[in-house]
């Protein structure tokens, strides 16, 4: 197929560039860019898209899928369509599946399911009649860290790294700080990311929502941000000692952004992310006592927020990343404190984190999509071509201004742990070229 996006907002924060113009896709490439195209074949299929934002393919550096084990919070398959209808491109895996993506065989096959079975359906039109997608996003797996993700013996790194996974993480705090250390020596010659979550257990305790006062007037057991710092301080420490650069995920205190902004100011080889929820929402959400709002780490005070903003401006925050977090109805039908800590996201950020973000004039366009692609993908060790003839087709096709309403039948997940169920919400991806 041949296709002519006419007057499209082409924001591409490779070449930094925000401008409205013609674009010509044919047999997954990039034809042509231009402020007017005209000369094209009679079977071009034209679309008018004033109005509309085409940017490179999103890319989400970790999520959680249900598949293997537990196949009826979300399976592979509506994993690969949720992130396809949300913008993505390629999505990252993390390791907790059961059994977890602790050994090459693992990793094999489910790179064999996503080649085989999944294209297999995607040839019959299972895929929804009405999803974005012409095909669905590029699959990627963190490999753990430790067996079992226990935390306690090493998995078979080289091994795992030549597999193909992506990098390597338990996707869980690693107390044993002897252990992080023998990894970054044992992970430097491999050349795959290592990312760690910082927290410590025991200052975490018990905890459910980030200390201050709010914690205090909702009356649920609160988590000190040194939770996160002291893990912080303790990785950046071992990094200026060995050298091997380091992903820090899911930052969540304006403490911690200092911190990372410290530490790459004197060079050390760190990035840095955090989640599109804990840039949208603080600790007075929690008032409701929606369980979709218990994450972990949990929602920060509005003074996290703000800066959490702020070092994604700056680039202090190299990414956000979706963790989207599917759990069936009745996992999270619990008092606050019980249910499982994770929401859904990867249809709901874009628009959200527009809607609030770029929208209110906070952040710009070219911020946004840079966060949510092109950086990302550094992160992985990865490229994000510009939007130039001969590249790869590996877009997104975005109406800021489309209303649709969050519910069941107009979602992919199979899960609904969301605050914004049942809520309408502006901005929808129109198409995605994976």
């Amino acid at each position: 197929m041949t296709e002519l996006l006419q007057k499209v907002r082409m924001i591409d924060p490779v070449s930094k560039i925000d401008e409205l113009s013609d674009v010509l896709i044919a047999d997954g490439y990039i034809r042509e860019v231009a402020s007017h195209i005209s000369d094209i074949s009679s079977d071009t299929q034209i679309k008018d898209c004033q109005g509309l934002v085409l940017g490179p393919g999103l890319v989400d550096l970790y999520s959680h899928s249900g598949e293997p084990g537990f196949e009826e919070r979300e399976t592979l398959l509506s994993f690969l369509q949720a992130a396809a209808a949300g913008g993505f491109t390629r999505v990252s895996i993390l390791p907790d599946t059961s059994p977890v993506i602790d050994n090459p065989a693992l990793v094999a096959q489910l790179q064999h399911k996503r080649r085989r079975e999944i294209t297999e359906k995607e040839k019959i039109n299972l895929t929804p009649p009405a999803s974005p997608a012409s095909s669905l996003p590029l699959l990627h797996l963190w490999g753990a860290i430790t067996v079992d993700i226990a935390g306690k013996q090493m998995t078979e790194l080289a091994d795992l790294a030549s597999a193909g996974v992506v990098g390597f993480t338990d996707g869980k705090p690693l107390e044993n700080l002897a252990l992080v250390q023998r990894v970054l020596e044992y992970l430097q010659p491999l050349d795959k990311p290592v990312a760690f979550w910082p927290s410590d257990r025991q200052l975490t305790a018990n905890g459910v929502m980030r200390e201050g006062t709010d914690a205090l007037r909702f009356g649920l057991p609160p988590i000190p941000a040194s939770a996160e710092t002291t893990a912080i301080a303790a990785i950046l420490e071992l990094v200026a000692t060995i050298g091997t650069p380091v992903h820090i995920m899911r930052v969540s205190t304006a403490r911690s952004v200092e911190l990372i902004a410290s530490g790459k100011a004197t060079g050390l080889p760190i990035t840095a992310s955090t989640t599109w929820m804990h840039l949208l929402l603080d600790t007075k959400a929690v008032k409701s006592y929606h369980t979709s709002l218990h994450l972990n780490p949990p929602l920060g005070n509005p003074s996290d927020v703000a800066a959490l903003r702020a070092g994604v401006r700056a680039g202090v925050i190299d990414a956000i990343a979706i963790d989207h977090t599917p759990y069936s109805y009745e996992e999270k039908v619990q008092a606050f404190a019980e249910a499982p800590a994770g929401a859904i996201g990867l249809e709901l950020a874009l628009p959200l984190l527009w809607q609030y973000l770029v929208e209110t004039k906070e952040f710009t366009a070219l911020e946004l999509w840079r966060a949510l692609s092109s950086n990302p993908a550094k992160c992985l060790g990865q490229k994000v071509s510009a939007i130039v003839p001969h590249q790869p087709a590996e877009l997104t096709l975005f109406d800021p201004q489309q209303t649709w309403k969050v519910e069941r039948k107009s979602l992919y997940t199979l899960s609904q742990n969301t605050p914004w169920l049942g809520q309408q919400l502006k901005g929808h991806v129109v198409q995605t070229w994976c």
